[in-house]
């Protein structure tokens, strides 16, 4: 085993560190203008992520809980009405439909891949049923194709929640562009972060883009005429300049991150079946937000780990539906089984632009050990 080395899962000072002189000429444009809202820095920031989305609109707004909740708000889904969403995932997607109104409907994962259960779906559909909220989990697409034939065949919406798979490919395609709307979030820690709270909607919809920039602004479109009951979630014109810095070299990034995670899944293929390591369906291009495995022991292994200096985090360790919040669902323990266990034996290792693969054999190394024990 290799000499012990800190490893952080999360380092955001390396990014800037990368591109600081690209970052401070952002700042320095931005200051000099004097225009710090919907400015041109967001106006084109939207261009930009849409293209790259391959959708005809973005909208940037506050954060990625509101670039959901606005899609929702626009399509007047609200009191009365469910929302299937799934059940392993992090709770602002369930919040999202709970604040507009709606019901959370949760459905089980998919064993390989963590994903909603697509061949669930359609028994969990009713008279109340509006939309469909899959969700990139990880930065691994869901399974489109079906989830937007039923949709189509049922009169319903879908909407991606896209916060973990910036530039990640379905059969192709972009993310951010597969369903009706996709909502995504630049939380610092995503694979395309701002340097504070961000988020966005892309859509091909003329109207709901036009809906949602409305909503995001107090329901206006010119100063002082209001038409809608709107909320304030706008980006601000320096996470817009610095997100555009981020956007240029996200491609090469996500790169980086693929050769690590297949580093990963090449060292790690011999831990089965203490580990299991992630599944990738042969029409999935990931893009590794998170790299995710899966233990019995994830509690003595995440502590043997710390104790190498190497950090880890669990996504996520309280299932939404056993939340404190969404006691008046009534969903017992027990009910959701998968996710259940999921939330039990989940551990995610680091996985970054910034990290070397000399990191990633020494964190391989360690789980080895562990394993052999």
């Amino acid at each position: 085993m290799r000499l012990k080395q800190a490893i952080p899962f999360l380092d955001i000072k390396a990014s800037y560190l990368e591109l600081k002189d690209e970052f401070d000429a952002a700042y320095h444009r931005v200051m000099d203008s004097g225009w710090v809202l919907l400015g041109k820095e967001t106006e084109t920031l939207e261009q930009e992520f849409a293209a790259y989305c391959e959708a005809k609109h973005c909208i940037a707004v506050g954060n990625g809980l509101d670039a959901l909740q606005l899609v929702l708000r626009a399509w007047d889904i609200g009191p009365g009405d469910e929302v299937i969403v799934p059940a392993h995932t992090f709770i602002a997607t369930w919040l999202a439909v709970s604040n507009v109104g709606a019901t959370p409907v949760p459905l089980e994962p998919d064993e390989r891949t963590y994903n909603i259960d697509v061949d669930r779906i359609e028994a969990a559909i009713t008279a109340k049923t509006k939309a469909i909220i899959p969700v990139h989990l990880y930065g691994q697409p869901a399974d489109m194709d079906p989830i937007m034939a039923l949709a189509a065949n049922h009169g319903l919406k879908v909407l991606e929640d896209n916060a973990q798979a910036q530039g990640a490919r379905y059969k192709g395609k972009r993310t951010g562009g597969l369903g009706h709307a996709a909502a995504t979030s630049f939380y610092p820690g995503k694979n395309l972060g701002a340097f504070g709270d961000a988020g966005a909607v892309t859509t091909n919809d003329d109207d709901l883009a036009d809906r949602v920039r409305m909503l995001r602004n107090y329901g206006s479109k010119v100063k002082y005429q209001h038409e809608l009951a709107g909320v304030n979630s706008r980006i601000d014109e320096l996470q817009a300049a610095f997100l555009r810095v981020k956007l240029a070299h996200l491609d090469e990034w996500n790169n980086r991150r693929k050769s690590l995670a297949e580093l990963y899944l090449s060292q790690c293929a011999c831990l089965s079946p203490h580990i299991v390591v992630p599944f990738v369906p042969e029409w999935a291009e990931p893009i590794w937000h998170l790299f995710v495995v899966r233990s019995r022991e994830r509690d003595a292994l995440q502590k043997h780990l710390q104790g190498q200096g190497i950090q880890t985090l669990i996504h996520y360790p309280i299932p939404a539906h056993l939340s404190g919040v969404y006691k008046c669902l009534g969903i017992l323990e027990g009910s959701l089984p998968l996710c259940e266990r999921f939330s039990a034996e989940v551990l995610s290792l680091p996985i970054g632009p910034n990290l070397e693969s000399t990191q990633i054999l020494w964190i391989a190394d360690v789980l080895k050990t562990r394993c052999s024990h």
